[in-house]
């Protein structure tokens, strides 16, 4: 059983990737984060000694801190946050623990360099399915300050070079489709997030895109609401809200829900 302060890999585990995550924030060392520069899902790098600075940066959200190996530094900083009022625990056996547990790390070189402490990325307008995906997969496990930019599809490595922006799912670009894969399957795969939640949803996402529905049974379905929404909402921004909600329930029946049906009950006599 966790103690009072402390959070298991497992629990973690289970928040990563949901709406409900506190903010994830590494506290290495800068020599222990060399010796093993990745990260858990959406996690923060911020060094332990700037507490004043991480107060700002959390605005009031829950948190859980990691260091390398579940002590003295997330610790310190955890009785810290909680001596002013906020809410925070530590992973128990730290990166270390979380490493042996074979889950998610993600390659900090693999992730584009931010500007004002937040990812930006730019796509084309009008998104149907890659392209609410991708979003959704980077805020909820690479980056969940991220911010997403929607212009023509002529714009789009202009505005990418204007506004610092990482251009994705585009012809001629690092994070598109790759061969009969789409560009959900190469953003997982850059950053590594292999997990069997993200492995059935990937296949859902890279057969509605790709418009081969004989590979998951779920394509139709999403298909037809990633159309609907996209008729819903002008505003393309309106449109990413509506459709992260639609990904988290997605996540969840990826995660939980595979093995469930629905009928309606046979009542006899």
């Amino acid at each position: 059983m966790p103690g009072p302060n402390e959070i298991t890999t497992k629990q973690l585990m289970r928040l990563v990737g949901t709406p409900d995550c506190p903010v994830i924030v590494d506290v290495r060392t800068s020599d222990d984060f060399a010796d093993d520069p990745r990260m858990i899902p959406s996690a923060i790098r911020h060094k332990h000694t700037d507490l004043d600075g991480l107060i700002v940066r959390l605005a009031g959200r829950a948190s859980v801190i990691v260091c390398q190996k579940g002590r003295k530094l997330s610790q310190g900083v955890v009785s810290w946050l909680q001596s002013n009022g906020a809410t925070s625990e530590y992973l128990k056996g730290g990166l270390l623990n979380w490493r042996d547990a074979v889950l998610p790390l993600i390659p900090a070189a693999a992730v584009p360099t931010g500007t004002d402490g937040a990812t930006r990325w730019i796509t084309r307008t009008r998104p149907k399915i890659d392209r609410i995906a991708c979003p959704w997969l980077i805020r909820r496990f690479v980056d969940r300050e991220a911010k997403f930019l929607f212009v023509a599809r002529s714009e789009v490595a202009s505005a990418a070079e204007h506004f610092g922006a990482t251009p994705f799912d585009i012809e001629g670009v690092h994070f598109s489709h790759r061969g009969d894969r789409c560009t959900f399957d190469t953003m997982i795969e850059e950053f590594e997030l292999k997990c069997p939640a993200l492995g059935r949803l990937a296949l859902a996402v890279r057969a509605a895109d790709t418009n081969r529905h004989d590979l998951h049974p779920v394509a139709p379905g999403l298909l037809a609401i990633s159309v609907g929404l996209s008729r819903q909402y002008k505003d393309d921004q309106q449109q990413l809200k509506a459709g992260l909600a639609l990904y988290d329930g997605l996540y969840r029946w990826a995660r939980d829900g595979v093995d469930e049906g629905h009928d309606w009950p046979h009542i006899s006599g």
